[in-house]
């Protein structure tokens, strides 16, 4: 026997901003709630991502303006640090209590 689900539960996992939903990219920015900046090679080592993978997540984030990146030297080394945009901190407060509604509903 099936039990029937919610349309509005169907409804909530269809809203989810999949921007943010993509496994890589929450961890990234459950990251940088926590920080004021956070530099490249700490995001790369927490999030065990590779350069290449990282780097493309920080772009889409970038390109949807929840994230700032800033590009910079220290001695002659290049330093990539990221941080959350007040749009990123909305966005990511509004998938947060979409999840635990549709968390809630589900018991």
């Amino acid at each position: 026997m099936s039990e029937r689900i919610p349309q509005q539960q169907v409804e909530t996992v269809l809203a989810l901003d999949r921007l943010i939903h993509e496994p890589a990219r929450l961890a990234i920015l459950t990251v940088l709630a926590r920080t004021d900046w956070a530099e490249f090679s700490f995001l790369e080592t927490l999030c065990a991502l590779s350069k290449g993978n990282l780097s493309s997540h920080l772009s889409k984030l970038e390109e949807g303006g929840l994230i700032e990146i800033e590009k910079s030297f220290r001695g002659k080394r290049p330093l990539t640090r990221t941080r959350l945009t007040e749009q990123g901190q909305l966005a990511l407060q509004a998938y947060r209590a979409q999840l635990a509604a549709l968390l809630q509903d589900s018991e």
